[in-house]
C-alpha cells in the first residue's frame, strides 16, 4: 500500500499580506505632529509667538487630514490611531508646556500641576472621543474639543506676547484658566460641532458676505480675534448649559 503525500507538507507557506498605509492623509497628519513638537522647542527657547502660531498651523493640518482621507477615500484604522497620537503631542502637550514655560513655571508646583490638568483632561478627552465614534449626536462634542482648547491656551500666549504684556503678574490667573479649559474638555457640557453644515449646498449671500467680513477681521489682529473667537466657542459651553437648565427650571 502506498504512503499518500502529505497535502500540508506539499503547500507552499502562505506568506502574510503587506499592508501599507495611505501617504495622503498621513502626511498631514504628520506635519500636525511636528508643529506640535516645534511649538514645545520653541518654547524652550523662549520664542513663544512662534510656540502659539505652531499650534495653530497644527489646527489646520488636524482639519484637513481627515476631509483629505475622505474625499481620496484613504480612511483607515492606522490613519485614525495616528491622529489620536498626534493630536495628544499636539493639542496636548505642547499647549501646555508652551503655557509652562511662558509663565505658569514661576509659580512651582501650583503651575505644573495647572499644566498637568490640562495635559490630562486632553488624553482623557480624546480617549473618551475614540470610544463615543458613532454613538454620540454628531451635531455636538461631549466636552471641549482637545484642539479648540489648545488654540484657547496658545491664543492668549500669542495675544500677550504680540502686545508685550508680562504674564507674571497673573500667573495665579492664567494657572486657573489653564485647568479650567482642561476640565471643560472631559466634562458633559455640548458644544456644537459645525459637522452638519453642508459645504455643498447654496447658502444665502449674506451669510458669504458675513464670512468674507470675518475673515478681514481676523486679518487685522490674527493673534487678539482668533484668541477671541475660541475664547468665546469655549465658553458658549457652558452658557447654553446654563440656558438649558433654566429653561427646564421655569418649565
Amino acid at each position: 500500500m502506498t504512503e499518500q503525500p502529505n497535502q500540508e507538507e506539499n503547500q507552499e507557506p502562505v506568506k502574510p499580506r503587506s499592508r501599507g498605509i495611505y501617504l495622503l492623509p498621513n502626511l498631514f497628519t504628520t506635519g500636525a505632529l511636528f508643529s506640535g513638537f516645534y511649538a514645545v522647542v520653541a518654547s524652550m527657547h523662549s520664542n513663544f509667538e512662534n510656540a502659539a502660531i505652531a499650534i495653530f498651523v497644527a489646527m489646520v493640518l488636524d482639519g484637513l487630514d481627515g476631509r483629505v482621507a475622505r474625499l481620496t477615500n484613504t480612511s483607515s484604522a492606522f490613519g485614525a490611531e495616528y491622529d489620536s497620537l498626534a493630536d495628544m503631542v499636539s493639542f496636548g502637550v505642547a499647549p501646555s508646556l508652551v503655557v509652562f514655560n511662558w509663565v505658569l513655571d514661576d509659580i512651582g508646583k501650583l503651575g505644573w500641576f495647572a499644566a498637568f490638568v490640562y495635559v490630562a483632561g486632553a488624553a482623557l478627552r480624546l480617549a473618551r472621543f475614540n470610544t463615543q465614534i458613532g454613538s454620540m449626536d454628531k451635531r455636538y462634542f461631549m466636552g471641549l474639543p482637545s484642539p479648540a482648547a489648545a488654540a484657547t491656551v496658545a491664543g492668549l500666549v500669542w495675544a500677550a506676547t504680540e502686545y508685550n504684556i508680562d504674564g507674571a503678574p497673573f500667573a495665579y490667573l492664567i494657572a486657573l484658566y489653564v485647568a479650567v479649559v482642561g476640565v471643560l474638555m472631559v466634562s458633559n457640557i455640548l458644544y456644537y460641532s459645525f459637522k452638519d453644515v453642508s459645504l455643498k449646498e447654496k447658502v444665502p449671500f449674506l451669510i458669504l458676505a458675513g464670512i468674507v467680513l470675518a475673515v478681514g477681521v481676523i486679518s487685522i489682529s490674527p493673534e487678539t480675534f482668533l484668541w477671541l473667537l475660541f475664547l468665546t466657542y469655549a465658553a458658549s459651553g457652558p452658557l447654553l448649559w446654563v440656558i438649558r437648565k433654566t429653561k427646564k427650571t421655569n418649565a
